[in-house]
């Protein structure tokens, strides 16, 4: 039996014209061999398996053919691109700097670099993960890097070019290599697999595009196992299934279940995709990438920007119709916020239950929300269900149209005197005739308050004071008191997300005179902050607990882990006294710490 190549390997390309979506990189080294203006070293940077170190061949064949051709590519049928072909050329020498990184292995390359070549007009040295090499290394190479040879020409390889030194990279031609678009790898794998004779699916090749996630060996290495998989028949279900990816079928369904407020549903089909082994926050993130798809879709102009088959595209552009802007964008944050907080929460699969409940409710209740953030209020899911027999209350339109007092909107109606019966005639008289406040109108059932003027009035009696609550004081247990506590992170405003995430995350203390608790602040900024808003946090939680003594105190957080810091005399001492042998050593050649 042959001995088998994977598909990276036999089809790796060996002309300018066959590499897959680095046109603008391969038109102008071609131009460049060309025009005869060739660099003495180039550096190729980029993603891994984007065609760096095929470039760097393919351009070493080119600059040595004999014979070349008029579209710059290399003719294949002279005696240095038949060595090349056969890879017994001694005119490319490729190093491998994640292994041969040390100064001595630049050494000997050194040498090689005086040598001219024997045929053709070239020595071509590629260095790959040239970002391996040592320092000492780099500092050797310089100077041959800067004046090297007029037969010798340099490229580098590296994935991480943020790795290599300013010196190395002002001296060199570089080339950025870019991720293969989705389009690009699907079109080389059909053209592999026509070659091959594997009947393949266009959903199943985009679904092993997506998952090489830009890298053309990848993809063929992904298809090279699909392929072994399938027995030659690569369909879209065994595809997902060898590959473990979720079907597009369940966004889609479960997107139709959010439109339709099937909560119930929902639940279901979240159980059928967790018990199948698939991740709660890769399922989350699939779905945000699903609404993103569905708002695109509204705009026939970017429907390109959706990477997926004919098929699943129409797909989108069919549930999109279905769908409002406002919907989307609401899904999209629940999704987003619920990726941000999964790592963090203790129940992962209560966050993405409640996620889900909050995206069905969504349909249902867009203009109950003003903007694109949606509210967190869970409605009773279960309600249906319920043989509720109650008359329904009345609504405040119809209360509105039948009170007196809505007749007078501008009116304040003292609850003391909307019960009394109207006043006599004589009665009537007298309130005439008695000396009238100043700012008050009085009117038969009801009294209209003037604003006072306030041009000799203190500021502090201007302000309006609220109420004091008239409630008798509870007692307070530490479970309500931290109930209320986290209500009241969570009722923060969004731009106090991060403050809303640190109180959620601290416990109030009861103490014992039963009306004070005690917060512990992490640091003095957010004790600080604490104290700004104590008057807002001791309002909330008195009114929600019915308390009106209940007080905050804060303090910082002590420092319990106090590690001492030795002297290397003192480590020396304890290693002496741990070992023997060490100490034998030290009497026997009579060491001493410097």
């Amino acid at each position: 039996m042959d001995n088998y190549i994977v598909s990276a390997r036999k089809y790796r390309p060996m002309t300018f014209d066959s590499v897959v979506g680095q046109g603008a990189l391969t038109v102008t080294l071609k131009n460049a061999i060309q025009s005869g203006r060739l660099a003495h070293a180039y550096l190729f940077c980029g993603p891994r398996g984007v065609g760096k170190t095929t470039c760097a061949r393919i351009f070493a064949k080119t600059i040595n053919c004999l014979n070349p051709q008029s579209n710059g590519e290399a003719c294949g049928e002279c005696e240095s691109c038949k060595a090349f072909n056969e890879q017994r050329s001694y005119n490319i020498h490729e190093l491998d700097a994640a292994s041969n990184n040390s100064v001595e292995d630049i050494r000997q390359l050194i040498e090689q670099v005086r040598i001219p070549p024997q045929i053709g007009k070239y020595k071509v040295f590629i260095i790959d993960e040239v970002h391996m090499l040592s320092q000492a290394a780099f500092n050797a190479f310089l100077k041959t890097l800067e004046e090297p040879p007029h037969h010798a020409i340099f490229i580098l390889a590296t994935t991480e070019k943020h790795k290599i030194l300013p010196t190395i990279m002002s001296r060199c031609q570089i080339y950025d290599f870019k991720r293969m678009g989705v389009n690009d790898i699907v079109g080389h794998l059909k053209n592999v697999a026509e070659k091959e004779g594997i009947t393949v699916e266009d959903a199943a090749l985009n679904i092993i595009a997506q998952k090489a996630d830009g890298g053309m060996r990848d993809a063929l290495s992904i298809f090279d196992q699909v392929a072994s998989f399938c027995g030659g028949n690569i369909t879209y279900q065994r595809t997902i299934e060898n590959l473990n990816v979720l079907d597009y079928d369940y966004y889609f369904r479960l997107t139709d279940f959010f439109l339709e407020g099937k909560i119930t549903e929902c639940m279901l089909t979240l159980n059928e995709i967790l018990s199948k082994g698939f991740e709660g926050q890769y399922f989350i993130t699939g779905l945000s990438s699903h609404f993103r798809n569905l708002l695109v879709s509204q705009d026939a102009q970017m429907v390109g920007l959706i990477e997926a088959s004919e098929e699943v595209r129409n797909r989108y552009k069919e549930q999109a119709k279905k769908c409002k802007p406002q919907f989307l964008f609401r899904a999209m944050k629940l999704a987003n916020d619920c990726d941000l907080n999964y790592k963090q929460s203790q129940n992962k699969r209560l966050l993405v239950e409640i996620t889900l409940i909050e995206m069905a409710q969504l349909s249902s209740d867009d203009g109950e929300a003003s903007g694109l953030c949606p509210t967190k209020i869970l409605k009773p899911i279960f309600s249906k269900l319920r043989g509720n027999n109650a008359s329904p209350a009345p609504a405040a339109s119809e209360t509105r149209k039948t009170s007196p007092a809505a007749t007078v909107p501008t009116a304040t109606i003292a609850p003391t005197e909307r019960m009394q019966t109207p006043p006599t005639l004589a009665q009537q008289v007298q309130h005439l005739s008695s000396p009238k406040q100043p700012g008050t109108i009085r009117m038969k059932g009801f009294s209209i308050r003037r604003p006072a003027a306030t041009e000799n009035v203190p500021a502090e009696e201007q302000a309006v004071k609220e109420p004091e609550p008239t409630f008798e004081d509870r007692p307070v247990d530490n479970v309500n008191l931290t109930i209320e506590w986290r209500k009241f992170a969570h009722s923060l405003p969004h731009e106090d997300v991060a403050l809303s995430h640190q109180l959620d995350n601290m416990e109030p203390i009861l103490q014992e005179d039963g009306f004070t608790f005690l917060i512990i602040a992490d640091n003095p900024v957010l004790q600080q902050e604490l104290a700004k808003r104590q008057p807002a946090i001791e309002a909330y939680l008195r009114k929600a607990l019915q308390n009106k003594r209940l007080c905050m105190t804060t303090r910082l957080r002590e420092v319990t882990d106090k590690r001492k810091v030795f002297t290397r005399a003192e480590i020396l001492n304890q290693m002496l006294q741990q070992s023997e042998a060490l100490r034998k050593l030290k009497e026997e050649f009579e060491l001493e710490l410097t």
